[in-house]
């Protein structure tokens, strides 16, 4: 049970950068400015896109910060990419608390309080939750694995559940204090989303392992009541941009093993890749000899988690392959709005 009488100061960061993405866009802000625990401000930063900064400026210029916190619509002051993005949001951010929602997706009306109640500790430097996945398509695809959720940005099966201690939060739904940002600098630029088209990831993780060493005592959170719907696109659903995901997902954790070591950068994913993938390849199996219902899939659910194996794999090998042609450097300490982005 929650604390209905605790309030603690959270500045949310929205991150845009597509007018294709309008109306998730304005879920999203409406589902912050929603909260049974209101937010002190939204921070809607708006990457290299001037007609959606304008749009977005026009779309909030008259709204009252009285019912539901401020709107403060703003420009990435760094190069293009999420990272940079949503260190222009910290930058700015007044809350005692940052918290990071994707634009596609909408949060529970307990979110942020569910994510305020994790910092009674005060080692407890960085708060995540659990992230559904809302198939546009009308469910679930019968091939897709719960295990490999993450490639559509959702909470995979595997996490433990509960309130427990973690390596690293998922960046789409997370939350951290301020200080910890002063104290480990912020999101390295160059390992997640950028200019270009391909899939990145892994800021987040290289961050919280980051802020792991700068802080040897903090505590990082999951929450699996701290709920948000992330929006899957049918163009996400399908097994070509399952692959995609997955070899860029490789590619990333080789960054990240570059940056803070393979024996922190990998520590989860082999737990992940020699207990949580086999467990789940026998239950495809199983699924496929009983055949009635979602089991209908099992055989190519089995042969997806065994395709994104491999796919994954490839991506680190060449990824590791690259970084060791040349030097990878990662800026850290306090963010302040001149110096918001911390380059790759």
């Amino acid at each position: 049970m929650i604390d209905r009488h605790l309030h603690r100061s959270f500045s949310v960061v929205v991150c845009a950068y597509t007018e294709e993405r309008w109306e998730d866009i304005l879920a999203a802000v409406d589902s912050v400015r929603g909260q049974s625990m209101p937010a002190t401000e939204t921070l809607l930063v708006v990457d290299h896109n001037e007609a959606l900064r304008a749009r977005l400026l026009a779309r909030y210029a008259s709204l009252s910060p009285a019912d539901g916190g401020e709107v403060r619509v703003l420009a990435n002051a760094g190069p293009r990419g999420l990272s940079a993005g949503r260190n222009t949001g910290i930058a700015v951010a007044r809350g005692e608390f940052v918290a990071f929602l994707d634009d596609d997706a909408v949060a529970e009306p307990d979110w942020l309080r569910y994510l305020a109640a994790g910092y009674g500790d005060p080692r407890v430097m960085a708060v995540g939750g659990r992230t559904l996945p809302f198939w546009v398509s009308g469910g679930r695809p019968d091939w897709f694995p719960e295990e490999f959720d993450w490639v559509v940005g959702c909470t995979y099966r595997g996490l433990p559940p509960g309130k427990v201690r973690v390596r690293n939060v998922l960046g789409g739904n997370a939350s951290f204090r301020r200080t910890a940002f002063d104290a480990a600098g912020g999101f390295a630029t160059g390992i997640g989303r950028g200019g270009d088209r391909r899939p990145l990831g892994c800021e987040e993780t290289e961050l919280c392992i980051r802020l792991g060493r700068a802080l040897p005592r903090a505590v990082l959170l999951i929450d699996d009541r701290a709920v948000i719907r992330h929006k899957v696109p049918t163009a996400r659903a399908r097994f070509g941009y399952f692959r995609e995901r997955a070899y860029a997902e490789g590619l990333s954790k080789a960054l990240v093993a570059r940056s803070v070591g393979a024996g922190k950068g990998l520590e989860s994913e082999r737990r992940y890749a020699t207990r949580v993938l086999p467990a789940g390849v026998a239950r495809a199996l199983r699924d496929m000899v009983r055949g009635r219902g979602r089991r209908r899939g099992g055989a190519a659910r089995a042969g997806a988690i065994v395709a994104g194996v491999l796919t994954t794999t490839a991506g680190y090998l060449v990824g590791s392959a690259r970084v060791r042609r040349g030097p990878v450097t990662f800026a850290s300490g306090p963010i302040t709005p001149a110096d918001a982005p911390v380059r790759v």
